[in-house]
């Protein structure tokens, strides 16, 4: 089904809740609404409407607590718990995902922040993903928190896929439409010479699928563009200058700008985003800023995806659905 905009704009105004687009394509400001008090569910009616109609949706000035953002993920699906988290996430939550200031590196891997950018994102369009793509089943959507911000750096970028595909010429999509490619953790990483630590566990953790260049969305019925630089190794069935041509010519559409929608973090700040049909770009602009960036990020159990034949995604190692 596609989402009805009339409808959902009645709906909102029904249940006191204002959602304003921000952008053509992508991203919408709701207010109204305090995320730390128990929803009515015609309220969580609007906001799912809102991200499966606007991808993602912001909220300002909200007062979460770990405890409030499990709770509120909870109201939109099975929130995954992950078994392996950084220093800084909660212990008594295992669903959230802490990101403090810069990757813990150093210790652990013996390189610094600096080094790990320009050996990983060696391209413009790398940093562009949804999240734990190369899973069969990746998440269906991101919850997250910002506490702790910079005065100024920091934002985050969206793109719609959906419209994305949707932009392409019809001969194009045609031919994307029967294609599939490897999503791989750690693609595009530049090893250091000798014994490199980040590479041994990248390998140990190493997680690969099989996904449709182009997937349905399982809620409104949409082709999704399924693209994005950080986990894509290779188009199946292509070589690897056609696979590599084809990539470039489909993630430089995907990111167009007419597509995207870029966000100002604030403390209290709140971005739901449906990750089966967005990706998006964490800041590079803030690693040598002495300004703390801690986010909180909790995430739903999403279904593993389904191409246009009909042909559900395919593991290819270190991935079984359901499971993390």
């Amino acid at each position: 089904m596609t989402t009805d905009s009339g409808t959902t704009d009645a709906a909102a105004r029904e249940a006191g809740v204002e959602v304003q687009p921000v952008a053509g394509h992508i991203g919408a400001q709701i207010s109204g609404v305090d995320l730390a008090a128990d929803l009515d569910d015609a309220v969580v009616a609007v906001i799912r409407a809102a991200v499966l109609r606007w991808k993602v949706v912001f909220f300002r000035e909200q007062r979460l607590d770990h405890a409030g953002h499990v709770a509120f993920a909870r109201r939109f699906g099975e929130t995954v718990v992950l078994p392996r988290r950084g220093k800084a996430s909660p212990p008594d939550f295992p669903e959230i995902e802490t990101t403090a200031d810069r990757l813990e590196l150093g210790g652990r891997f013996g390189m610094e922040h600096d080094e790990w950018l320009r050996r990983r994102r060696h391209t413009l369009l790398r940093g562009w993903h949804c999240d734990h793509g190369a899973r069969v089943d990746p998440p269906a959507a991101t919850i997250l928190r910002a506490e702790t911000v910079p005065p100024y750096g920091g934002d985050t970028t969206w793109s719609n896929l959906a419209a994305a595909y949707a932009g392409l010429s019809a001969p194009l999509r045609q031919f994307v439409d029967g294609l599939r490619a490897e999503h791989r953790l750690g693609v595009g990483y530049q090893p250091r010479p000798g014994d490199d630590a980040y590479v041994r566990h990248l390998l140990d953790r190493q997680v690969a699928t099989l996904h449709p260049l182009v997937r349905v969305h399982p809620e409104t019925g949409e082709r999704i563009l399924y693209v994005n630089g950080y986990y894509v190794e290779q188009i199946a069935g292509l070589s690897r200058p056609e696979s590599g041509a084809v990539l470039d010519m489909l993630l430089e559409q995907a990111v167009r700008p007419e597509y995207t929608v870029r966000f100002r973090w604030e403390p209290g700040s709140v971005a739901f985003w449906d990750n089966r049909a967005t990706m998006h770009l964490a800041p590079g602009d803030t690693a040598h800023l002495d300004h703390p960036r801690i986010m909180h990020r909790v995430m739903l159990a999403g279904d593993v995806p389904v191409g246009t034949d009909g042909t559900a995604s395919q593991p290819i190692t270190g991935t079984e659905p359901g499971r993390w």
